[in-house]
């Protein structure tokens, strides 16, 4: 992996070519719909490069969206970086480029829920069948692989029980059969993983988490190796994928701090997390960086660094007992999504009811956490009153 102190000029080197800033710092916001051309030659050589960064209509992108575009693709290690209105927009598309009916697709039992309800409520509608596999199946995926397997579709760590898979050992098998192999990268952010090294062909972002980092913006990104970077930008316009250049300004923007930001998620996280071991209503955590967090071996191996999201399994509790841990907090809040300066907490209900291929307890509650840039002190303050109120409401049921 890049050096850390390499990485960080290139964080800030990359996507800055004069071409595109025009010699300023950051490159400018250029909102386009029509280019205009004055001769008939102009318009051809628009028409002929309109794949390599020049400029011939709006949804194709402009020197904004081509400056972010290359800076993700560097940092990932892929080809082309096609850009998307969200993160659940981009995976959409990306299986969508590289799907028809009568396809077969391999998807992680841990995933993203909206990319579950995907599978279910249009893939299946256009006769694309959807196996679900445990996401530590490991060299087991080989037995689900069938003729008309066409993708397998990666999420390490699930983004809420946190599972780590063996990237390199389901993409080797899987590129054996023939398959495309496509990743959701984002709580490694294009930093913290090299998913190309790996074996993966598609890496996906919700830019909308760390890369922006300030909870306001809506992107998503996917970079593919040079054999699928054509299909997927090709495809990908003529789905009409096209993201506003004003966000794609606040995402670059965003990314130029992405690595003291991280850095600083890791540190906070690790102190809270530390901190959750030594309580008493905690069964387990499910931190990638410990070994109680399933696929920890491959974390340690395959990741530079951790961030902000984890998880911790309660020994035990119900909604009531839960809902008064979480609500009333000083500094977190509850919300969806994750990944900007702020902490937040959940509740996580129904996660057996979400799993085909692996089952779960649902006697232990679970909570995730996105450790933010607050003082880490306010932070274990805020859950030592929350831990506080779930053992009143337990006492109370008790007696």
């Amino acid at each position: 992996m890049t050096d850390k102190h390499q990485l960080a000029t290139q964080i800030v080197s990359l996507g800055r070519d004069k071409k595109w800033t025009k010699g300023v710092i950051n490159p400018p916001v250029f909102r386009a719909s029509t280019i205009v051309f004055e001769t008939m030659d102009d318009m051809r050589h628009a028409a002929k490069n309109k794949t390599n960064g020049e400029m011939f209509y709006g949804r194709r992108g402009t020197p904004t969206h081509f400056a972010f575009q290359a800076a993700i693709a560097e940092l990932e290690g892929g080809v082309g970086t096609a850009l998307y209105p969200s993160g659940a927009a981009a995976i959409s598309a990306a299986l969508l480029s590289f799907l028809k009916a009568g396809d077969h697709l391999l998807m992680v039992d841990s995933v993203y829920e909206p990319t579950r309800d995907l599978c279910t409520h249009i893939l299946g509608g256009f006769g694309i069948e959807t196996t679900y596999y445990d996401p530590l199946i490991g060299a087991g995926i080989r037995d689900l692989i069938r003729p008309n397997t066409k993708v397998l579709f990666l999420e390490s760590p699930g983004s809420i029980t946190m599972e780590v898979q063996d990237v390199p050992t389901l993409c080797r098998i899987a590129h054996e059969h023939g398959l495309i192999t496509m990743l959701d990268n984002t709580w490694a952010s294009p930093i913290n993983s090299k998913p190309f090294e790996m074996g993966v062909d598609i890496s996906i972002q919700a830019a909308t988490k760390y890369i922006v980092g300030h909870s306001d913006v809506m992107i998503g990104t996917a970079t593919a190796n040079e054999k699928y970077w054509p299909q997927l930008r090709e495809h990908s316009y003529l789905m009409g994928q096209t993201t506003s250049p004003d966000d794609v300004y606040l995402a670059a923007r965003g990314l130029r701090t992405l690595g003291v930001r991280m850095a600083q998620h890791e540190k906070n996280a690790l102190e809270v997390a530390n901190w959750l071991k030594t309580r008493p209503e905690v069964d387990h955590l499910r931190h990638p960086a410990f070994d109680t967090c399933p696929g920890h071996a491959f974390f340690k191996r395959d990741f530079s660094a951790s961030n902000g999201l984890f998880s911790f399994v309660l020994k035990q509790g119900d909604a009531d007992a839960v809902t008064a841990l979480v609500e009333n907090m000083s500094h977190f809040k509850m919300g969806f999504s994750w990944g900007g300066y702020e902490s937040l907490i959940l509740g996580i209900f129904g996660i057996d009811k979400i799993r085909s291929a692996t089952q779960w307890d649902a006697s232990k509650p679970l909570i995730r956490l996105h450790i933010g840039l607050e003082d880490p002190a306010d932070l274990i303050a805020d859950l030592t009153a929350g831990f506080e109120r779930f053992n009143a409401v337990l006492a109370a049921k008790a007696n």
